[in-house]
């Protein structure tokens, strides 16, 4: 994964919303003493060998308004493939890249004038989701969904730091997939834009582990990459002050061939281009997108001068 991104000036709904959108379209978890009732799904990892990556960033997902919509928005644009399940009483489908999953998709209509969005989720590895549960408490954060086991995925919570921003974290029960450079059209870098940058890197340092590593800026911001295991995992940057919202938020981007083609592709599809494409900190062109039912993400091109290597 890169190490460094560019300031991205966009703002994602509040952690309420994504909590309110996520939730309705979970099936809830069993009372106290029942057995867990829950969809089969697929498990994350599907190699022979269980490795556990703590603090990598192993799986999105969307809540859509849409399901068939964004499967074809996504499909058109990545060639993203689609399985589908249903998951309680929503619609679900399994996002695959180069036959790999690499992300959930689950419907959830939104009633007209209600505060919510159509967002992607971001998930972490842990160990030990309750012991996760415990730290982000521990250090100011929020439980906006409570730990829940799920048959073939793992036990799975959604929190939301001090800042507000969302993320759900995950110990996946086949295990983390392994390190290799994302192919084109996976997730390949996630960001957390955040109004205290170092205050944001102490929180998810305690929960996951990390090592921080401040990056030399000459653009007046403050950028932080975090990384376990020698590889850098997200990165951590200042909230422009001219963002549409000054709420701290993840985005997650995917690996393209040309960021400039895949934005105008975006928009023939019916999605929008939130920033233009432009050169990043590390070399490369980046955009930030969202599609037609308003879920951001990101797309980056990747050279081979690039390293996921943690900085020295």
């Amino acid at each position: 994964m890169n190490m460094s991104r560019d300031r991205l000036s966009m703002g994602l709904p509040r952690c309420l919303a994504v909590l309110l959108l996520y939730a309705a379209a979970t099936p809830a978890a069993a009372p106290a003493g029942e057995p867990a009732v829950s969809p089969e799904f697929p498990p994350l990892s599907e190699s022979r060998v269980v490795e556990h990556h703590m603090g990598k960033v192993i799986w999105t997902e969307l809540v859509t308004p849409n399901l068939a919509a964004s499967q074809a928005f996504y499909s058109g644009l990545f060639g993203w493939t689609f399985r589908e399940m249903r998951a309680g009483e929503s619609d679900y489908g399994i996002a695959e890249a180069n036959g790999r999953s690499i992300g959930g998709v689950v419907q959830r209509a939104i009633a007209p004038g209600e505060q919510k969005q159509s967002n992607w989720l971001t998930f972490i590895a842990v160990r030990d989701t309750d012991a996760a549960k415990h730290e982000v408490l521990a250090r100011g954060g929020k439980v906006l969904a409570e730990p829940t086991t799920y048959r073939g995925r793992g036990r799975q919570a959604v929190f939301s730091d001090p800042d507000g921003a969302a993320f759900a974290v995950i110990a996946s029960s086949s295990g983390d997939s392994r390190d290799f450079l994302a192919a084109p059209g996976e997730w390949i870098w996630s960001s957390l834009l955040a109004q205290d940058p170092k205050g944001s890197a102490k929180f998810y340092k305690r929960v996951f582990g990390y090592d921080v590593f401040d990056l030399p800026s000459d653009d007046g911001f403050e950028h932080v990459v975090l990384s376990t295991e020698g590889y850098a995992r997200a990165g951590i940057h200042s909230l422009p002050a001219d963002s549409v919202r000054r709420h701290s938020h993840w985005i997650n981007f995917v690996r393209v061939i040309d960021a400039t083609q895949a934005a105008s592709k975006a928009t023939a599809l019916g999605g929008r281009v939130l920033v233009e494409p432009h050169v990043d900190r590390h070399g490369g062109r980046v955009a930030l997108l969202a599609d037609p039912n308003g879920a951001r993400f990101g797309v980056m091109e990747w050279t081979a001068a690039d390293s996921k290597a943690e900085p020295k």
